[in-house]
């Protein structure tokens, strides 16, 4: 697959995601990891909130509005944690996923631990835009934090 082919097919990836997304909807206000971010700089929203039981992590799910690369974002972080991630697991996830999203585009997103979340890797070119990225999976560690307090 050619790079230009590649490149349309993660704008394909983000655009389905941020048309359809996953894990929207169905806040309760009582999970064990609850985390609302903004992103001053253009308005984007996401209020998040992580279920967790004796054995681990056992769901995610997010409501907010913005732009296409901060919605698709959420609904790829949504979409990782269904395949049934510890919290360890979801920790080491945004871990990788912010350094390569601080790399500038030097850093490609591991896809066998990120999934189709490394679509979003072409967003590192434009630091405005990272901050779009990064909000559901900021939103997610703080979450992690509270759930484990």
């Amino acid at each position: 697959m050619s790079s230009s082919e590649l490149q349309s097919l993660y704008q394909e990836i983000i655009l389905d995601h941020s048309r359809q997304p996953i894990g929207f909807g169905g806040l309760t206000g009582d999970a064990a990891g609850r985390s609302h971010q903004l992103n001053p700089t253009c308005g984007d929203e996401v209020t998040l909130e992580l279920d967790v039981d004796d054995a681990g992590l056992v769901g995610l799910r997010w409501e907010g509005h913005g732009c296409a690369i901060s919605q698709a974002s959420a609904s790829l972080l949504s979409e990782l944690v269904e395949r049934g991630l510890t919290i360890e697991e979801l920790s080491e996830r945004i871990d990788v996923f912010r350094t390569a999203m601080r790399s500038r585009g030097a850093i490609e997103p591991d896809e066998e631990l990120l999934g189709d979340a490394a679509a979003l890797g072409g967003v590192s070119r434009y630091i405005a835009r990272v901050k779009c990225a990064m909000l559901a999976w900021v939103a997610a560690e703080e979450a992690v934090a509270r759930a484990r307090a």
